[in-house]
C-alpha cells in the first residue's frame, strides 16, 4: 500500500511539475511577445505629420492672404498680430529652436480662439504634441 501511495504521488508530482513548466513555458512566450511588439514600432515607424502646408508656412498665408482669414482662423487683425509680435520680441522673448515666434504667437491663438484638443493643434501646425505643448 506505501509502494501504491508513493506510485501516485510520483505520478501527481510529475503532472504538476508538467503543468508548471507548461506555464512557464506560456508566460515566457507571452513576455517574448509583448517585448517584440513594444519594441518593433520604433524601426516601423510611419511619419504623421506629413501635410505640404507646415505650420509657418500657414502663418504666412494668414498673413498674406485675405484680410478677414487671420481674423478668423486667430481672433485678431493681421496689425493686432504684428502688434503682438512686436510686444515679445520687445519683451525679449526668444525663438525656440525650431518655431518662429510668429508661429508660437498662432499656436497659442489658434488653440485660444478654436478650444481644440492639443492632438488637433499640433496636426494643424505639423509639429509634435511636446512642440506645441509648449506655446499654450
Amino acid at each position: 500500500m506505501i509502494m501504491s501511495m508513493s506510485s501516485n504521488d510520483s505520478d501527481d508530482e510529475y503532472e504538476c511539475r508538467q503543468l508548471l513548466m507548461l506555464h512557464y513555458a506560456m508566460l515566457v512566450t507571452c513576455t517574448a511577445g509583448a517585448a517584440l511588439s513594444y519594441g518593433f514600432p520604433p524601426y516601423d515607424k510611419m511619419p504623421y505629420h506629413t501635410s505640404a502646408l507646415t505650420g509657418a508656412d500657414w502663418v504666412c498665408e494668414l498673413l498674406n492672404g485675405h484680410p478677414e482669414q487671420i481674423h478668423n482662423e486667430l481672433g485678431v487683425h493681421e496689425h493686432v498680430f504684428k502688434g503682438l509680435v512686436m510686444a515679445l520680441e520687445q519683451a525679449r522673448i526668444h525663438l525656440s529652436k525650431h518655431v518662429y515666434l510668429e508661429e508660437q504667437l498662432s499656436i497659442f491663438l489658434y488653440t485660444s480662439v478654436t478650444g481644440l484638443s492639443l492632438h488637433h493643434v499640433s496636426e494643424r501646425f505639423q509639429h509634435a504634441i511636446d512642440t506645441t505643448s509648449q506655446f499654450i
